[in-house]
């Protein structure tokens, strides 16, 4: 059966959606300037690298690579994704953006408002009102599987942008299809996560139409002509490769624009370097249930496993958020630790000798830190598996043998 019935068949599941309103850093790839990040646009004369750390193929390297791009091909980059998304934006709407405080909803959330900005539109009768009929907010989905970590960050590049940032808290916790993680919970968060959307801007439409009240009955008429809802979201060039990615699914059912889509995740850092955002060349930083291999309950304690244990791993290796560090439930409840290789072939700390010259750095770390013991007595892990190497994309992927017998 083809994918899209098999997600039909998933969102036939979907509990009814409740819409409730309302240290320095350490370890960088060699491309961040740690002085630049959070510094104005780049000039002319400015060179804008990315890096990436790693590739979904098991065979390629995980040897940083950088694409470098200069400024003025970033900012004709930029100008680019500007027209792209004034094309997409309609002033007079509500228009919403799928925010999580990531590189790509971002950089979605700053086009957004910079193209919502250049339109000046008053009334005649009364130009004090509004300077235009629809309304532009950010808005972020709070659960169990958004770290606090990921919340902070959302609410600084929030506001190193403008936008107006709404929480709401979103219910596929509470979805037995979501809970069994079987392979379409990212389709059923995302279901849920749209639809609270779609509420949160129909509310903030019913709130500026009453308030339009005053105008007279032609202005009224025009205003309601214009009573629709845009959804924007950051999915890129690159996320439409990937298999696991069932979110695209409900996107589309729900008619979700992506200003991105025609660019890839290196380009999509370079216009965030350009405009300024602070988070420009962070690592990805999906949802805490990406972390659960397929099959291990996504429940609010294996998601607040895995967020303490990654930021333990953090403090005790010292190392910041441009570097991709991931802690993962695997069937049984056991723990691994998966970070760049670049981080764990760092030869500058074996200084030791003895019995534990064979052991790496980051594996002496976390067993002096006692990680092991915390995992099992703290966090609710059942054991430790050690260390490996960082693959991007969800350990609970697609199960493409389900689909087939469909």
């Amino acid at each position: 059966m083809s994918l899209m019935l098999c997600a039909r068949s998933a969102a036939s599941r979907i509990v009814n959606i409740s819409h409730s309103v309302r240290r320095r850093p350490r370890y960088f790839s060699s491309a961040v300037d740690t002085d630049s990040v959070v510094s104005a646009p780049s000039t002319a004369n400015d060179e804008v690298t990315v890096t990436t750390y790693s590739s979904r193929s098991s065979s390629s390297s995980d040897t940083p690579k950088s694409y470098p791009l200069s400024a003025n091909n970033s900012m004709k980059l930029v100008d680019r994704l500007l027209q792209r998304t004034s094309e997409m934006m309609d002033p007079h709407a509500a228009n919403v953006i799928a925010f999580s405080g990531g590189v790509d909803s971002s950089l979605v959330a700053a086009l957004v408002h910079r193209a919502f900005n250049n339109y000046h539109i008053s009334y005649d009768s009364n130009p004090s009102i509004t300077q235009r009929r629809g309304s532009l907010q950010a808005v972020l989905g709070i659960s169990a599987a958004v770290s606090q970590t990921q919340i902070i960050m959302a609410r600084t590049v929030a506001q190193t942008i403008g936008i107006e940032l709404t929480e709401v808290p979103t219910s596929e916790g509470s979805d037995e299809t979501y809970q069994r993680n079987d392979g379409y919970a990212c389709f059923v968060c995302k279901t849920h996560l749209y639809s609270t959307l779609e509420n949160v801007a129909n509310t903030v439409m019913k709130q500026q139409l009453e308030l339009r009240q005053q105008l007279n009955d032609d202005q009224q008429q025009k205003d309601d002509a214009y009573n629709s809802v845009i959804l924007y979201n950051g999915t890129n060039a690159d996320d439409r490769t990937d298999p696991t990615r069932l979110g695209l699914i409900a996107a589309s059912n729900f008619q979700v624009h992506s200003p991105l889509d025609q660019i890839t995740k290196d380009e999509v850092r370079a216009a965030a370097k350009h405009l300024g955002l602070p988070n420009w060349n962070a690592a990805a930083s999906p949802c805490l249930r990406s972390r659960l291999a397929m099959g291990v309950m996504a429940t609010s304690e294996h998601l607040r496993a895995v967020e303490k244990a990654e930021e333990f791993v953090r403090n005790v290796l010292n190392i910041d958020e441009a570097v991709n560090a991931r802690v993962r439930m695997l069937a049984g409840g056991r723990a691994v630790v998966e970070l760049d290789n670049s981080i764990l072939m760092d030869t500058s700390h074996h200084q030791f000798s003895g019995d534990d010259s064979e052991e790496s750095w980051v594996a002496r770390s976390l067993r002096e830190s006692g990680f092991e013991m915390k995992c099992i007595n703290e966090w609710g892990f059942k054991s430790f598996g050690g260390v490996r190497g960082f693959k991007t994309g969800s350990v609970a992927a697609m199960p493409e043998q389900k689909i087939m017998k469909k």
